[in-house]
């Protein structure tokens, strides 16, 4: 599992560079996938929403555009110079005055249970201590009924996995190198996404956390995965 300690160095180290590095290296695709997360939480209508990992807000911001006004979000993580990132954003963010940036522990959220009608957790599950703790904790914050989605690296369809192993063992880290100064951070993350579970890997997790799993969708040949799931409903809870 991974350090927090080490990871929370690692964002703090390449927090002024990390959107210009994600847009780089996904080729702008990440856009694409932030908009179907997006998408799908706007299928359910809530009121409010945690977006647990929020880094530098991308995710926080895009809720705030794709959801209707006065829905109240909540962007938390733990390393406060991402956060600092998104911060700096907000002022020229449309309706990023419904957005409060927050720090907080994944592992013990520093929120009242059943305090969001819904959460997401972008890219970030993959660098938790502990998966299942911050599934538990995501499952106690949720209000019943509410939803949760996992967007997050995975492990493509069978023809794809050489090339992309290749491009994530010698290629990313390379150009991330130039591009943020710490090749190292990208050695990181690139062995974190080979080493992270299937779609179904996820889906069992957060199942065995809790919720009712109601949608796997694979994007870009399986390399990314958006799952979502429900808290079952107060009359049928316990």
């Amino acid at each position: 599992m991974p350090d927090p300690i080490a990871v929370n160095s690692m964002f703090a180290r390449i927090a002024g560079r990390y959107d210009r590095a994600n847009r780089l290296l996904s080729g702008g695709i990440d856009l694409w996938w932030r908009r179907r997360l997006i998408k799908s939480v706007a299928t359910k209508s809530p009121r409010d929403v945690l977006d647990l990992a929020t880094g530098s807000g991308d995710v926080a911001f895009a809720l705030s555009r794709g959801l209707p006004p006065g829905t109240q979000i909540t962007g938390m993580d733990f390393c406060q110079p991402m956060l600092d990132e998104a911060i700096k954003k907000q002022p020229i963010m449309p309706q990023s005055t419904d957005i409060t940036f927050v720090q907080g522990d994944g592992l013990d959220l520093p929120c009242d249970d059943a305090s969001f009608d819904a959460a997401t957790i972008s890219f970030g599950l993959r660098n938790m201590a502990d998966r299942h703790q911050c599934l538990n904790e995501l499952y106690r914050v949720i209000r019943p009924g509410g939803h949760l989605w996992v967007l997050e690296f995975s492990q493509p369809k069978g023809w794809m996995r050489p090339f992309y192993y290749f491009y994530l063992r010698y290629i990313l880290p390379h150009i991330a190198a130039l591009v943020t100064g710490d090749k190292g951070a990208y050695d990181y993350l690139g062995g974190s996404i080979e080493s992270f579970p299937t779609h179904q890997g996820i889906a069992a997790e957060m199942d065995a956390a809790g919720f009712e799993m109601d949608s796997v969708q694979r994007l870009t040949g399986g390399i990314v995965a958006l799952h979502g799931g429900q808290k079952a409903p107060a009359h049928s809870a316990g």
